[in-house]
Formats: structure tokens, C-alpha cells, sequence
């Protein structure tokens, strides 16, 4: 029985139900432990291969999601900072929604996972939150995912309406354009060479109107385009002008990792950020600092001259 070619699938999928890529590594690394262990026990009549082991993930993930807290983003906790200049303290106990690093990935496995989906699915209970994956993303009939789940399938139908109705009304189900979208790749690209420029009115004229920017583990959040700014200007203040951006991607969506300026030369990376762009502006940019994160995304720890896009020094 070869259980391999499921992994990199079984990865996004407990990534969906966990919202972090590490435990969902760990949970994937249990299930095909379980699934070794009980390989003699599996009945090929009555299940495929796939079908099986989803039903040890999904397992695995209800019992490691059990009394934990939801993974949210800064904006999910409290309403945005009207204090560009307020404290940059880190909530280190809150455990932090992360990024997925799906260039890492085959192009299939990053369907459905954009932040704003995977944030608001967090909210759901467990068991909704299966039932909404399994049906709606990848495509089980709701007999299978009641074998899966031990129950009936009409507790399944009543469970994935409940779960469409919460995201509906989160506005969770609101599509946006890929990252290779030619216009996105241009906002994409305006927006690196605004960055690298310290050049904070280009910057902002990229934005919606009511832009999003946060910063997890800084639970501080800012709305609108003047906000966004004051605080883009004290980021370029605080750490100088002169840094790099490279672009990657991160949740089927377009990112860039940013690499701040060192004293002695070159940059060193700093952070993951993560763009939901629509109507060709910037709506929303989830910026990620913390060292598990960007390590998640096997980027250099350090750039020399012409490392950024478009960049002629750094």
C-alpha cells in the first residue's frame, strides 16, 4: 500500500482544520504512522485508500483541536489601532494563524486556502469545519464524509449549511484573483518597487480605501490607506530605507519577503508578507515576522547587491 503520493494533500488539509503549517506536518506525520500501523486492518471493499487515510487524518485533527483556542489573526480579536505609533508589543500566547508556504507544493493541494477562508473557518467548531472541507473543497459525497465522521449523512448536510452560513456571513466566500492575474502581478510588482523605494505615497496609492494591514504576533491592526501609511512611514523611520523584496506566494495568494537593511551591508530577512488584491488595488497585507514562519518557507537569511526584485542595491 503506498501512502506517499497522499501526502502533500493531507498536508493542506490539515493546515485547513489547524491553521498552522507545523502542527499540520506533525498531524500528517501521525496519520501515516497510523495508517502503517493499521495497514493490515484496512478493507479495500469498502473504502479507497484516500478515503481511508482522510478518515485517520480527520481523526488526528479533531483530537489535537480538542479544547485548544482558534488560531486567529489581529483582526479577529479586537477592532484596528487609530495609533500608528502605539507599542509594537508581541502577544506571544496567542497562537498566531500562520501562512501556508505552498510554493513548496504542487499547484492542486492550494486550492481554497487563501487567509481571509482558512481565518474565518477557525471560528467554526471542529466538526463543521471537517464537514465544510471535506464536502466543499475536496469533493467527498456526504456519505463518505458520514463514514468518515461516524455519523449520519443528514447530520452532515445539516452540518456543512451551518458551516457555509457562518462564512457567508463572515464574508469568507468572497473570491479573489490568483496570483499570476497579470493585474495582480503588475499591483504586485508596483507595490516591491514602491517598497524598496521607502516610498510611502506610491504605497498607498496601491491600497483600497479601507486596506487592511496587520502584523501577528503583534496583535495591533490598522483600516484605511492614511493609517496604513503613518505606519509604513514610521516602519521606514525606525529600520531605514534600503530594502529588498522578493516575490513569492503564500495560500494561492501573492506575497513577498521583505529583507530589512543591515548596519554593516546587504539585508537580512524580516518578513512574509501576504496580499489579497482586488480590483487591482491592495486590500489587505497579513505581515508574518516570526522565525518559524519565514523558516517554513526555506528563504535565504540574507541578501547581497541585486537580490530584491528590481533592485539595483541593497
Amino acid at each position: 500500500m503506498d501512502v506517499e503520493p497522499y501526502r502533500g494533500e493531507l498536508l493542506a488539509y490539515c493546515y485547513r482544520m489547524l491553521g498552522s503549517f507545523h502542527e499540520a506536518e506533525d498531524l500528517v506525520q501521525e496519520t501515516m504512522l497510523r495508517a502503517w500501523k493499521a495497514r493490515d486492518r484496512y478493507d479495500g471493499a469498502r473504502a479507497s485508500v484516500r478515503t481511508w487515510l482522510y478518515r485517520i487524518a480527520t481523526n488526528a485533527c479533531l483530537t489535537a483541536l480538542e479544547g485548544r483556542a482558534r488560531r486567529p489573526l489581529p483582526s479577529g480579536l479586537a477592532g484596528p489601532s487609530e495609533d500608528p505609533g502605539a507599542p509594537l508589543a508581541p502577544a506571544s500566547d496567542v497562537p498566531w494563524l500562520q501562512p501556508f508556504p505552498d510554493g513548496r507544493f504542487e499547484a492542486e493541494v492550494r486550492a481554497d486556502m487563501r487567509l481571509a477562508l482558512v481565518a474565518a473557518m477557525q471560528v467554526l467548531p471542529p466538526r463543521q469545519r471537517a464537514v465544510l472541507v471535506l464536502r466543499e473543497v475536496l469533493e467527498f459525497s456526504a456519505a463518505e464524509v458520514a463514514e468518515q465522521l461516524g455519523t449520519t449523512v443528514a447530520a452532515v448536510n445539516s452540518a456543512l449549511q451551518r458551516a457555509r452560513s457562518a462564512l457567508a456571513s463572515a464574508g469568507a466566500a468572497e473570491q479573489v484573483v490568483e496570483p499570476e492575474d497579470p493585474q495582480t502581478r503588475a499591483v504586485i510588482q508596483r507595490y516591491v518597487r514602491a517598497f524598496e523605494a521607502a516610498d510611502v505615497p506610491a504605497l498607498v496609492r496601491l491600497l483600497t480605501d479601507d486596506a487592511v494591514l496587520e502584523m501577528p504576533p503583534v496583535p495591533l491592526w490598522y483600516a484605511g490607506r492614511r493609517d496604513y501609511g503613518l505606519f509604513m512611514e514610521r516602519v521606514f523611520a525606525m529600520r531605514g530605507v534600503g530594502w529588498a523584496a522578493t516575490p513569492v506566494t503564500a495560500n494561492g495568494q501573492p506575497a513577498l519577503a521583505a529583507y530589512a537593511p543591515e548596519p554593516g551591508g546587504g539585508c537580512r530577512l524580516h518578513s512574509l508578507q501576504v496580499f489579497t488584491v482586488t480590483a487591482g488595488r491592495i486590500a489587505w497585507n497579513v505581515v508574518f515576522t516570526d522565525p518559524r514562519v519565514l523558516g517554513a518557507f526555506g528563504l535565504p537569511g540574507t541578501l547581497r547587491v541585486g537580490g530584491g526584485a528590481g533592485r539595483t542595491s541593497c
